[in-house]
């Protein structure tokens, strides 16, 4: 029996209900058989090539404290594994490396409102140290079954033990950074579009929002980068260099979603810009009309309050033609204004 299994025996039911999958792996090759945690800890053999992977799914704070004890794992990290809404950060505590990695879902809409809710956001932690893999989703975080099975069909990859887990989880939720990072591009060029369409006004508050939401998917990759820059400085013994080079390609498209993350929250803050000086324009062109009608109505209205007016002596006021001159000059001094205001757009 080895030195990890020393805490197990008390922990071999504790937590099926938040666990996943259970394996056992030797030299790259799954060991045929489900397994418990005592028969795991008791077969782990750290750098005879064999270690286990166990996938837990929002486990209680009892259920990962049976796998902590077990493993050996840090109080601290524990912690953050347990109540989850971490920092994407990683820790050393002692021989063991712990990830956290934020994942983003994005929620299918068919159109961007000032409520839509475009990305959801989980949490995947991975504990990677000899003999032993152990990863904990939280909320939206994809099922990791697909991973699992990619480096199972792998054995010369899944050889290089827990880091080629945690390279392997790692470029599945940064290349899923990229997939999200194309699906808000079709969201942006559609609010553009309509921005800059004539007579269309949009809502601010729907670009509002897609900033929002760009702002959380942000949040969540940006930090990232010094971890995945410290796994592929081949600076940690955890990590085997061959395995390193895989975690800079990593590193590399981490970066590329970065950068059109920053892109976007550029663009996406000059589409709010020109969506409130085009509301700004097309109020002062509402106001223009508006009082481009009231000139045309000043001129009759002025002309009928002096007719109006309840004198006995006034001009024209017994003249057979007095009515239809000024009808007249009102019709004409409107349409001299009206000219006027079209010739300079009021109108």
């Amino acid at each position: 029996m080895t030195e990890l299994s020393k805490h197990s025996s008390d922990s071999s039911d504790a937590l099926p209900a938040a666990v996943v999958d259970c394996a056992l792996y030797e030299d790259g090759e799954r060991i045929p058989g489900r397994v418990g945690l005592d028969s795991i800890l008791d077969r782990i053999e750290p750098g005879a090539g064999r270690f286990a992977w166990i996938g837990l799914y929002e486990p209680s704070a009892e259920q990962l404290q049976h796998v902590a004890d077990a493993f050996g794992l840090h109080p601290l990290a524990v912690e953050d594994a347990v109540h989850a809404h971490q920092r994407p950060k990683l820790e050393r505590y002692g021989d063991t490396l712990f990830l956290v990695l934020k994942t983003i879902v994005y929620c299918d809409h068919e159109e961007v409102t000032a409520t839509s809710e475009i990305v959801d956001t989980g949490e995947i932690m991975v504990f990677a140290g000899p003999g032993f893999a152990i990863t904990v989703r939280h909320g939206s975080a994809p099922p990791l079954a697909a991973v699992r099975r990619r480096l199972e069909a792998d054995p010369d990859q899944l050889g290089h033990g827990p880091a080629a887990v945690l390279h392997a989880i790692a470029d599945i939720v940064v290349d899923h950074y990229l997939d999200v990072a194309d699906a808000f591009q079709i969201d942006i060029d559609t609010l553009e579009g309509e921005v800059f369409a004539p007579d269309r006004p949009v809502d601010p508050a729907r670009i509002y929002q897609l900033k929002r939401e760009l702002l959380e998917f942000k949040r969540a990759v940006a930090p990232l980068a010094g971890p995945l820059q410290r796994l592929a400085s081949g600076t940690l013994a955890d990590i085997p260099a061959s395995v390193t080079a895989y975690l800079r390609d990593v590193a590399d498209h981490h970066q590329r979603a970065t950068e059109r993350i920053i892109g976007f929250d550029e663009l996406v803050a000059g589409i709010l810009n020109a969506s409130t000086a085009q509301l700004s324009v097309r109020q002062n062109s509402d106001m223009r009309r508006i009082s481009a009608m009231a000139a045309l109505i000043a001129v009759p209205t002025m002309v009928a309050g002096v007719y109006g007016m309840n004198f006995e002596h006034m001009p024209e006021l017994t003249w057979r033609y007095g009515y239809p001159a000024v009808l007249t000059v009102i019709a004409v001094v409107c349409t001299l204004i009206y000219r006027a205001l079209r010739r300079n757009k009021w109108l």
